[in-house]
């Protein structure tokens, strides 16, 4: 008889594993080629970009770890995704105010940023994809499953 596999839990550190590498690709290559096009504020731009990618991240994996919390492990509550669409709602609106300010800053190349945020956000769906086709998500609600007897069977009639 083979174990059971036990459930994981949903781990802010595990989560960000790795995206973090990804970003710090990103951070790396964003400097790099930014500095290359445009110099210093293309460097600025290039990091700034990944930061905010690092960033939008956190709150997400931190917000559902939040919400598993406060529901008791429940993903099916109200409260869960309240919780997490709230975080949403709050990155969209921090996403848009922060767009608005560095588009007026002088040491901010705009093409460059944009790019970097652009790749960050694809990259940030394929790990989303990722994350939902390896999620173990049960399909069978509250209902008892039948009992192995192997255990009680007399030897040699299994």
């Amino acid at each position: 008889m083979s174990a059971q596999p036990v459930p994981r839990s949903f781990s802010v550190l595990s989560s960000l594993k790795w995206p973090a590498i990804a970003i710090g690709i990103l951070a790396i290559g964003g400097a790099v080629v930014g500095f290359l096009v445009a110099g210093l504020s293309g460097l600025v731009s290039g990091l700034l970009g990944a930061a905010m990618w690092l960033v939008f991240l956190a709150l997400t994996s931190i917000s559902i770890h939040l919400a598993i919390r406060a529901t008791k492990d429940d993903p099916g509550s109200p409260i869960f995704f309240g919780i997490v669409l709230g975080s949403w709602l709050l990155k969209l609106v921090l996403f848009v105010v922060l767009s608005i300010w560095l588009r007026a800053q002088p040491w901010l190349d705009p093409t460059i940023f944009f790019v970097t945020v652009i790749i960050a956000v694809v990259g940030s769906l394929v790990f989303d994809v990722i994350a939902f086709q390896r999620a173990r998500v049960p399909y069978v609600g509250d209902v008892p499953l039948p009992q192995s007897f192997d255990d009680d069977a007399p030897d040699g009639v299994r």
